[in-house]
Formats: structure tokens, sequence, C-alpha cells
């Protein structure tokens, strides 16, 4: 399946909540994990491959974790590092994230949980967040590097 690039109009749209989770929603999870492995992400959200849910994945090496309708209850601290994304493949941007995040969200199995994450973790599950509200790193990019991208200079 192809990823959606910077420029298509569903990566800049908040996407749908997820209802209910049921068998449809756990083969689309295990779908997400795989497109994920195969473009070689660490995360994926589910509008990046044209479905508006409320939905990500994401292993930064600690194992699969799955957000459904997640939300960030705490963020703390702050890092400045370089992140890409599958959606504007080949760019980096330094990016200013918190260092450490709780987030809430629906499991495979429905279930609400709490998870706490810091550095590269938390990282990833704010940069897949803000995928499921229609913002991408571009958007927090400082002013020169949207410039040199948007010019390719």
């Amino acid at each position: 399946m192809e990823i959606k690039k910077y420029g298509e109009r569903i990566l800049r749209k908040k996407t749908r909540p997820v209802a209910e989770v049921n068998d449809e929603i756990r083969q689309l999870v295990a779908f997400m994990v795989k497109e994920m492995y195969a473009h070689q992400g660490v995360g994926l959200a589910a509008n990046q491959i044209g479905i508006d849910l409320n939905l990500a994945v994401v292993d930064v090496g600690n194992g699969v974790r799955i957000l459904i309708n997640p939300k960030i209850l705490k963020a703390e601290g702050q890092t400045v590092e370089e992140e890409g994304c599958l959606s504007l493949p080949g760019k980096f941007f330094k990016i200013k994230r918190p260092q450490y995040v709780e987030v809430e969200a629906l499991d495979r199995f429905g279930r609400l949980k709490k998870i706490k994450a810091q550095d590269y973790e938390a990282r990833a599950f704010c940069h897949e967040i803000d995928h499921l509200n229609g913002r991408l790193i571009i958007d927090k990019a400082g002013f020169w590097q949207r410039l040199k991208y948007r010019f390719k200079l």
C-alpha cells in the first residue's frame, strides 16, 4: 500500500474517533503494523494510509503500541531532535517535542489504558497523534527549515 504524501488532503483532516474496537479494527491494526515495518517506520497513523480513523501504531524498539482514540494527558520537559516522516520521505526537520508524555488510549481489545513514554517513544507518540489531528512535522519546523523545504534549497 502506498503511504499518503505531503499535499494530500486526508493528512490535513482531523480523524474520526473509532466508535467500537472490533475484529475489523484489530485487522486494520495488524495491517498497519505490517505496513509500518514494510516502510521501515517507527509509527503509522491511519490517515497516512487513507483511512479516516483515530488510530495509530508505534514501535520504537519496545514492542508495538496501539493508540486508538489517543489523548495526551500530560507532557513534560522539552527536547529538539531531527524527525522524519513517511509522508515526507527523505526530509528531516528539527522538531521541539516533550521529553515525557502520558497518553490515554484504547488498546486492541477496547480497554482504556494510560501509557507513559519518554524520549524517543514520547516523540513518536506525539508525532502520530499530530497526524491524527491533521498536523505534520513541517508545521512544527522553523521558518528557515520550511522555506528550504518548499523551495528545495
